[in-house]
């Protein structure tokens, strides 16, 4: 099943450390790293923390700018981003900031804590998740039920630690800030544990004021053994590329990107792309790149539908430009059905020459959507 994106924000200390042991939130983060914060919460479908950082924290996450959140009304989206938290046992404060401001709000649960969530009268849906909190059906809760495709997670360590070991993080924003805690009492952002993967890939630093912004991805696909979240993520890019398309009824619609292993994205495409109304994805994504770029040889084309065999539109069908580019891994959603070529097999072709080719079948449905009028029975 497809989860959101997910996004993990921290502000810590040179040390490492989220807070200082004292009565007040010691404040990490400068005015304009707030303003920052405030811009990324206003870009997400949903925002988390967990009950301890309710209770300790007594946090509104709110988008404070009036002028965000009428972007976000403008674009057809709920004023601010749906809140969620997370508690195993359902202890929760109903007077917390978190339930009596913002929009609507999602608590997340055991079968247990549901019981005790309700008795409390939180102004919130309360769901269990069984008999133990279980990160993916949450994951899966949010995405398949409340239309969550990106979710900033903003604490705290546990669920952090809980997130990132579990491989289910896509993304770390972490600000540093110029101070030390050095209180071996005070909170820390990850915990002890097994983490999955080794070294993750750093995609930016920036300095705000008197702190610094990094971001960090989950291992490149092909670089290491974290290449889940980040297939999800470029699958799922190109799957809202090709509802980009202008519908057709003799072309599918297709969206495609083209990902070094560096994690830098080099072109994306989308079908009938620029007015042409016979170009593939791929064809137009891999065009805006220079033949001769070394990334190319290490890249991913990632394809809502598998690259085509065969084409009377054009000399070369998408999986012979792709293997002329060097591209030697393929990512793709729906294997192309014989609407318009029979037995169509451009993975096969892809395969048989070497080329590493992944099907992730849990996007499927979502390439088909734009191509429904061609599908249906």
């Amino acid at each position: 099943m497809p989860y959101p994106y997910v996004l993990l924000s921290a502000a810590v200390s040179l040390d490492g450390y989220l807070d200082d042991t004292g009565p007040e939130r010691l404040l990490l983060s400068s005015p304009a790293d707030f303003d920052r914060v405030d811009e990324v919460r206003a870009s997400v479908d949903a925002i988390l923390v967990g009950a301890g950082t309710i209770r300790a924290d007594n946090p509104r996450l709110l988008v404070n700018s009036p002028d965000r959140r009428a972007a976000r009304v403008a674009s057809g989206r709920p004023e601010y981003p749906l809140k969620v938290t997370v508690s195993g046992s359902g202890e929760l404060d109903p007077a917390a900031n978190f339930w009596h401001t913002g929009g609507e709000k999602v608590v997340c649960t055991t079968d247990e804590g549901a019981g005790r969530a309700r008795s409390l009268g939180i102004a919130a849906d309360v769901v269990p998740l069984g008999p133990a909190l279980d990160w993916r059906r949450l994951l899966e809760h949010l995405h398949d039920v409340r239309g969550v495709r990106r979710l900033m997670v903003e604490g705290g360590g546990t669920i952090h630690t809980q997130l990132l070991q579990q491989g289910l993080a896509d993304e770390i924003q972490l600000v540093l800030a110029p101070l030390f805690v050095g209180d071996a009492d005070a909170p820390r952002l990850f915990g002890p544990g097994g983490y999955q993967g080794g070294r993750l890939r750093l995609v930016e630093t920036r300095r705000i004021e008197d702190v610094v912004l990094t971001r960090y991805e989950p291992t490149a696909p092909g670089a290491g053994p974290l290449p889940v979240a980040a297939d999800r993520h470029w699958l799922a890019l190109a799957c809202e590329l090709a509802a980009a398309c202008p519908p057709s009824r003799t072309a599918f619609s297709v969206g495609a990107v083209v990902v070094a292993a560096d994690g830098t994205e080099l072109a994306r495409g989308h079908s009938r792309e620029g007015g042409d109304p016979v170009v593939h994805a791929e064809e137009a994504a891999l065009a805006k790149i220079d033949p001769a770029d070394p990334r190319l040889a290490t890249a991913t084309v990632y394809s809502s539908l598998e690259p085509c065999a065969q084409r009377s539109s054009r000399p070369a069908p998408c999986a012979r430009l792709i293997l002329d580019a060097g591209v030697r891994r393929v990512v793709t959603a729906w294997r192309e059905p014989d609407t318009f070529v029979r037995e169509a097999d451009g993975s096969g072709l892809l395969a048989s020459v070497g080329v590493e080719v992944l099907v992730l079948p849990e996007y499927e449905e979502r390439a088909k959507v734009p191509n429904s009028h061609l599908t249906a029975p």
